[in-house]
């Protein structure tokens, strides 16, 4: 008792560190996880309601945090989407068209803000902005375009379980005194376009939906091709002609689909790995985890295949937030906002404590899920892809996309399209001619032209 009372004048003092080591705590800054997957459009998740493709790793992790449903991106391409990712801009403010490095600032990206604030940053698997600046991460591995890939050994490594390898290696040799970011940049599921099989899984993941027959989907069709502008609609163009690599016969849409779930399950199956190394680490209950993909993906839908156009399957991506500040009330929860991929890199920095540059042009999703009021939220947002290498190619496309409606402009072709997405979903009705459709038509080319200068 003696002893007790002997100490009792320090438990104002205990109480006091306590707090301040608590609040410490809480006001650090998050390690940050993004898995980016390539060609992955938002419905291919189980938790979405793809009836075949097995994600259950990444369904669990919707479960343990909130799901978009209507994320998508403004450019629907591999290079200016992974731009966006770092820059939180459109394309035609950080430039990246095709292949080339953006043009903004190094110091004001995301890696860059991160770096320079003490994170430990790295960057695994696909980059598809010119050269990789590898001395601008303290861990780089780029590399992309094919499934297997050649070791020092003589032997191949698939470019997924190379991308878990060096995840891996990154979190296991990082200093473990310094918050992290790591952006795992999967080339999976996009094709391997040079080789006639396309999508190249792992020997162990071909036991995987072979019992299965994919559905296809209800425009798949050569009366829905036909319905796109002529200059989409002929064999010359890239998606149709990517569509005949594909999708061309049944026999060949069930072996490319059944091949490209798998490389889905493929991925689902390494994140579950990465997450795991986080947790035995003790670090996953201060990781702001991001799930999201570059672009959507055309399954034969309109008889097309892979991205670039503003249609849905091309522009909607999956978007899965798990961050520990998020209230317990959210998780397992959807979310129907217009996420875009340009508020991915205010995300990352609002978790990291870092005021993103004013050239930012994307929101901090975070108020969505931790504000006591939920924040007013964009309502429609302006899309763009650049002609690349001619019009008969890929054309350029311009669209004002609402959840309810959505205007399409060809600037190549000076072509406009009004689609109703309520009573319409697969934009097979093309209303611009419709006299009764003529009033919110100038509305919409007017607003159309208010968010083409905003993005530029």
């Amino acid at each position: 008792m003696i002893a007790i009372k002997r100490f009792t004048f320090l438990l104002p003092v205990v109480v006091v560190l306590l707090a301040v080591c608590f609040a410490a705590a809480e006001s650090r800054p998050l390690n940050v996880l993004v898995l980016f997957a390539d060609d992955w459009r938002f419905d291919t998740l189980g938790i979405a309601g793809d009836p075949v493709v097995k994600t259950p790793h990444l369904d669990r992790l919707a479960g343990e945090g909130l799901r978009f449903t209507h994320a998508c991106v403004t450019t629907s391409i591999c290079s200016a989407s992974r731009a966006t990712l770092f820059t939180g801009q459109w394309m035609s403010r950080h430039g990246t068209t095709a292949f080339e490095m953006f043009d903004t600032p190094w110091s004001q990206t995301v890696p860059g803000l991160l770096r320079t604030n003490g994170y430990w940053v790295g960057h695994v698997g696909k980059w598809h902005n010119g050269k990789f600046p590898a001395g601008n991460f303290d861990f780089g591995r780029a590399y992309q375009g094919v499934y297997w890939m050649p070791q020092k050994d003589g032997t191949k490594i698939h470019v997924t379980q190379k991308n878990e390898n060096d995840s891996l290696e990154f979190l296991r040799t990082r200093p473990k005194d310094k918050p992290f970011y790591l952006t795992v940049a999967f080339f999976a599921t996009h094709a391997e376009d040079a080789n006639p099989l396309q999508f190249l899984p792992q020997p162990q993941s071909m036991s995987l939906y072979q019992d299965v027959t994919v559905p296809v989907p209800v425009n798949a069709t050569e009366e829905s091709f036909r319905r796109l502008p002529g200059f989409i609609a002929n064999e010359k163009n890239e998606g149709r002609v990517r569509w005949h690599w594909r999708f061309d016969t049944p026999e060949k849409f069930q072996t490319m689909m059944k091949n490209y779930y798998r490389l889905a399950t493929e991925v689902d199956t390494t994140c579950s790995r990465v997450l795991a190394e986080l947790k035995r680490q003790g670090v996953l209950e201060n990781t702001l985890i991001i799930f999201a993909g570059d672009n959507g993906y055309f399954h034969a839908e309109h008889g097309l295949a892979d991205k670039w156009y503003p249609h849905q399957e091309s522009i909607r991506v999956p978007l899965i937030v798990c961050d520990p500040r998020m209230p317990k009330q959210f998780h397992g929860q959807t979310n129907d906002a217009l996420a875009l991929n340009v508020d991915l890199a205010p995300t990352i920095l609002g978790a990291a404590g870092i005021a993103p540059p004013a050239r930012m042009q994307g929101r901090d999703l975070a108020p969505l899920y931790l504000a006591k009021e939920p924040p007013a939220w964009r309502t429609e947002f302006f899309y763009e892809h650049p002609t690349i290498r001619s019009t008969h190619f890929i054309p350029s496309s311009e669209a004002l996309v609402r959840k309810d409606w959505k205007y399409l402009y060809w600037p190549d072709f000076k072509r406009e399209q009004l689609f109703d997405l309520q009573s319409d979903p697969r934009e097979e009705n093309d209303l611009v001619n419709d006299s009764a459709q003529a009033g919110r038509l100038a509305e919409m080319r007017a607003r159309f032209a208010e968010l083409k200068s905003a993005a530029r």
